[in-house]
């Protein structure tokens, strides 16, 4: 599988972005053969100070980040993975807090899979959860050049229990998309979780985050953990290659889940 992560710095000017990502994604081709192109948690728009109000400004599933989006899957022949802002109202008709949502179109242009963040960033001093609601507990998973891709968003990546449902509904790449804010610990917090989530599962991970006000340093790990492509603090593409090789001589290496006594999935018994 051939992944393009992009690392890149959005404001809060949903025109301005797509702007941005038109002169990003305009840098790719289909020459590139590329199977995965990954983009930030809030690449759409960032979540810009704790009083703006995210409901003014999330579009529908169909708005225009995500013809953009489906756009470039299309030129591209690619998988394109990104995140924004879904629009919600309640049950009167007025703008509710929206979802923060990861939208994963395929190379013909259709919508894949919308995941919408399970885990909101009520952490670190932050209350996402006053800003944007939580999506329902369901594993997001999308068929990509025969493997299979879970998907998480940011503050997700400190649950494993997150990522161990996402491999028990298959998934053997994990995509993490994220705006993972700077601060004291926080960028050594990014590339350790990111490879605990590799090593426990056996899986690779492909992790794209906003630079700027946050981290940067998009990777990607190998299924011992491995970081095998990696970004600075600068805009730019990381480009890589994931082997399903390299996937099945890790798992002998490490059969770690073969050998699970806890959490295992139920098995189907023979009539």
């Amino acid at each position: 599988m051939q992944v393009a992560l992009v690392q890149l710095s959005a404001t809060t000017d949903a025109d301005k972005n797509r702007a941005l990502v038109d002169d990003v994604l305009g840098t790719l081709g289909p020459h590139d053969g590329l199977d995965l192109v990954v983009l930030p948690e809030a690449t759409m728009r960032d979540f810009g100070t704790p009083d703006d109000d995210l409901r003014s400004t999330a579009q529908p599933l169909d708005g225009p980040f995500a013809a953009q989006l489906a756009d470039h899957a299309v030129r591209l022949g690619a998988h394109v993975v990104a995140g924004g802002f879904e629009r919600r109202s309640d049950a009167s008709g007025a703008p509710d807090l929206p979802y923060n949502v990861l939208l994963a179109f395929a190379p013909d242009g259709t919508l894949a899979t919308a995941y919408r963040k399970i885990h909101l960033y009520d952490s670190f001093g932050y209350a996402e959860s006053e800003r944007l609601a939580a999506g329902e507990i369901v594993p997001a998973v999308v068929d990509v050049a025969g493997r299979r891709v879970g998907l998480m968003t940011c503050y997700d990546l400190r649950f494993p229990e997150m990522a161990r449902m996402l491999v028990d509904a298959g998934a053997d790449v994990l995509c993490v998309p994220a705006a993972w804010v700077r601060g004291p610990l926080k960028e050594d917090h990014w590339t350790t979780l990111l490879r605990a989530r590799a090593i426990e599962n056996t899986v690779d991970v492909v992790a794209a985050d906003q630079c700027g006000a946050y981290v940067g340093h998009s990777m990607v790990v190998d299924p011992l953990g491995v970081v095998v492509a990696s970004a600075g603090e600068e805009p730019t593409i990381v480009r890589a290659s994931l082997s399903a090789e390299r996937l099945d001589r890790a798992r002998t290496t490490n059969p770690s889940l073969a050998n699970r006594r806890i959490g295992v999935p139920p098995r189907a018994v023979a009539p």
